[in-house]
């Protein structure tokens, strides 16, 4: 899992990290007493659900809160597997649980392509769904708590100069091998002035050590600023 890189000399946008407690279940099903015994089994276990009769409902209502999708998979209107895509289509990363009564193996081999966490059968068993539940909120939490360290990476590299950032590419590139004075002479300045920008540059994206650095610009692929 990736490292939430922060400190209280960050940039002034300041990016929440999301809890487990506010991550919602979403469940997706046609049928009221099927969305309703499900909603029952994850609230007894402390999950937060929203309960939807449609893929559609659920797409006019969603905001990218943190959570994942517990959907049926032969719905009018618009399938769970369309669902999937569409989500795909916009740009739209929640993990997403199947749930149907007519599976097949194409379905299923379909559905976990396109990056389904489960494909369960009805009847299904309830720590099954569980585990599931439990195992899709994780995955959810930590991609987000990544895009969270990412955007607080690319901001504090738009703190750089533009030399600042040639620096920082010289100094992460070829596995961190050039020295100051292959810096200085890649970029036709002195050695004085490669040290006191690799400081700079140090400073401002917090990094203790060149190979921390080299993590912070792998994670957000820094070398591609052009």
């Amino acid at each position: 899992m990736a490292h939430a890189y922060t400190s209280p000399s960050q940039p002034a946008q300041v990016l929440m990290s999301p809890t487990k407690t506010s991550s919602i279940v979403h469940i997706i099903d046609d049928d009221e007493a099927v969305r309703n015994s499900i909603s029952m089994l994850l609230s007894v276990e402390g999950f937060k659900t929203k309960e939807f009769s449609s893929a559609i409902e659920f797409l006019e209502n969603y905001h990218d809160q943190p959570g994942c999708i517990v959907t049926d998979v032969e719905m009018p209107s618009m399938t769970g597997l369309e669902l999937q895509k569409k989500l795909q289509d916009k740009n739209i990363h929640i993990p997403v649980i199947f749930i149907t009564g007519q599976g097949n193996i194409a379905m299923s081999v379909k559905a976990m392509k396109y990056g389904a966490i489960d494909f369960l059968e009805k009847p299904f068993i309830n720590k099954d769904l569980m585990q599931s539940v439990r195992s899709a909120l994780e995955i959810d939490n930590q991609a987000r708590e990544l895009k969270i360290s990412q955007q607080q990476i690319k901001q504090r590299f738009e703190l750089l100069t533009e030399r600042e950032k040639h620096v920082l590419l010289m100094l992460t590139k070829d596995h961190a091998k050039l020295t100051n004075k292959d810096i200085a002479k890649e970029l036709s300045i002195s050695k004085r002035t490669v040290e006191v920008h690799r400081s700079s540059v140090m400073a401002k994206m917090l990094a203790q050590t060149r190979a921390e650095l080299v993590e912070l610009s792998k994670l957000c692929d820094l070398s591609n600023f052009n």
